[in-house]
């Protein structure tokens, strides 16, 4: 266990790196008049995104480079590639580093920020999984009480969806199927009729209420097309 401080000081000293490497190759194009930073770093993940095969090499040349000076290498099995061109996915382009070469994401798919990358480029596949996810951690089969089990569904489950509802491009006649298993549950669980859609369920002094996955959802996707609409 390190000391509060050390995330800090390794943060500092790779963003000298970063900085370092960033200038080997420019911006990266992705079409519309829009561009984006060579290099992005999430703590000790990088990730390199250039226009041209030519800079993308030569990128993680220099990256390479800089991380021996500094008596640390990549991990080239913990790493993946992917190129696309004219919209579809290059398996013949490959990279390397630290002399390795680096799987691409149709070898073995990768997991980013809760977010799974493969060959595919789709989420169509997330939306069934998101919706398996929701049907498994239903607790029908538990032996805890239906207000406990409303409880851990308020705050436990329905968070744990948003995620992947969030980052995933999903239909939303998925989420109106998970909102569906949901409200089944619940109104078993609390013993109310079927044509009770919201429930509130007073329990002591507080009172928990049921969201509307639907609407949770609509609302999100409408705020990140805003935001998307203001920052272009």
């Amino acid at each position: 266990m390190g000391c509060t401080i050390s995330p800090i000081l390794f943060v500092m000293a790779m963003e000298v790196i970063l900085k370092a490497a960033e200038g080997s190759a420019g911006p990266a194009n992705l079409g519309g008049g829009c561009s984006m930073p060579p290099l992005k770093a999430f703590m000790d993940d990088t990730t390199i995104i250039c226009s041209k095969e030519d800079d993308t090499r030569r990128m993680l040349t220099r990256s390479d480079d800089l991380m021996s000076w500094c008596r640390m290498e990549f991990k080239p099995k913990k790493s993946r590639s992917l190129s696309i061109r004219r919209g579809k996915v290059d398996e013949a382009t490959t990279f390397t580093v630290t002399e390795q070469q680096i799987p691409t994401v149709s070898q073995e798919p990768v997991k980013s920020l809760g977010r799974w990358y493969d060959s595919s480029m789709k989420d169509t596949r997330r939306g069934a999984e998101t919706l398996e996810l929701a049907s498994e951690s239903l607790l029908n089969k538990c032996e805890l009480q239906g207000k406990f089990k409303i409880w851990c569904l308020q705050f436990m489950l329905i968070p744990k969806l948003q995620w992947p509802l969030l980052v995933y491009d999903i239909c939303s006649t998925t989420v109106e199927a998970i909102e569906a298993k949901i409200n089944k549950y619940t109104r078993k669980w609390l013993g109310v009729l079927p044509a009770v859609s919201w429930i509130v369920h007073k329990i002591g002094t507080s009172i928990i209420q049921i969201a509307n996955t639907l609407a949770d959802f609509t609302a999100t996707d409408t705020s990140v097309c805003k935001q998307y609409i203001i920052k272009k």
